[in-house]
């Protein structure tokens, strides 16, 4: 398995979750609003450090940011063990990320409403991060078949 190749995989999953979650929010009143909930968490984590909040613009910048670097890290793992099974290893870590953004909220202490609102948004909230291990599996494939 080459880090390189598993770390582009990542992105493209990471890439596409977040541009499918931009364009959903846009259309849907349903959609999640998992940019909120890392607006939150992030702004809960600085309120205990007793660090100043930045400004609205900023804290979203860091958040999107954060996203990226950390959904890019989890789905590299679909290149676990090379092109084997890699599509049902990004299907289990989309699923799995997924039902972590529904079920992990509340227990967190973080607002639930942003991916829990409704059915329609705890659905569209697990397909978004399902989507995203997918297309991570599927871009570290063709990567590999060069």
């Amino acid at each position: 398995m080459s880090i390189v190749k598993a770390l582009e995989g990542g992105l493209a999953g990471a890439v596409t979750l977040t541009l499918v979650h931009q364009a959903i929010k846009q259309i849907s009143p349903d959609a999640p609003r998992m940019d909120l909930l890392g607006m939150n968490a992030i702004s809960k984590l600085l309120h205990k450090t007793d660090t100043e909040e930045p400004p609205k613009d900023t804290l979203y910048g860091i958040t999107m940011a954060g996203d990226i670097i950390s959904n890019t890290l989890y789905y590299s793992l679909t290149a676990m063990g090379g092109k084997r099974k890699s599509l049902l290893k990004g299907a289990l870590l989309g699923l799995g990320a997924g039902l972590g953004a529904v079920l992990l909220p509340k227990p967190l202490g973080l607002n639930e409403s942003y991916s829990n609102r409704t059915r329609q948004t705890q659905i569209m909230t697990v397909a978004l991060y399902l989507i995203g291990g997918l297309v991570s599996a599927a871009t570290y494939n063709v990567i590999n078949e060069k």
